[in-house]
């Protein structure tokens, strides 16, 4: 994981989110790719928080999206490590902060994530 893969990485997700562009989102992520977020208990009753596979992950983000239509998200710093990064951000409709640790495999595509909020 290079700092500059880890910048271009961050500023192209980031865009995608704020253009609300669900497909260039997840063309950054494997088919079977698993996300875990408190957000998933809260928005898919009976979930544990975990969501599999990019169709199940496309069909939460929408969720997002419509419950959140001003969604937008402004960079507050990134953190790299062996395999992945964490993308420190703030949702500026909701002005909540999220730490979005992103783990990546060989091709550099998102095998898996785990997202933590400010309350």
């Amino acid at each position: 994981m290079t700092r500059e893969f880890a910048i271009s990485f961050a500023e192209e997700w980031i865009a995608a989110w704020n253009a609300h562009d669900l497909d260039r989102v997840l063309s950054h992520y494997t088919d079977d790719f698993c996300i875990t977020t408190p957000m998933a208990v809260k928005l898919l009753p009976g979930s544990d928080g975990t969501v599999k596979g990019k169709a199940a992950v496309r069909a939460y983000w929408a969720i997002g999206l419509e419950r959140i239509p001003d969604l937008e998200f402004r960079l507050l710093d990134l953190l790299t490590g062996i395999n992945g990064l964490t993308v420190y951000y703030v949702n500026t409709a909701t002005n909540k902060r999220s730490a979005e640790q992103l783990f990546f495999n060989e091709d550099l595509k998102v095998v898996r994530a785990a997202v933590h909020y400010s309350e």
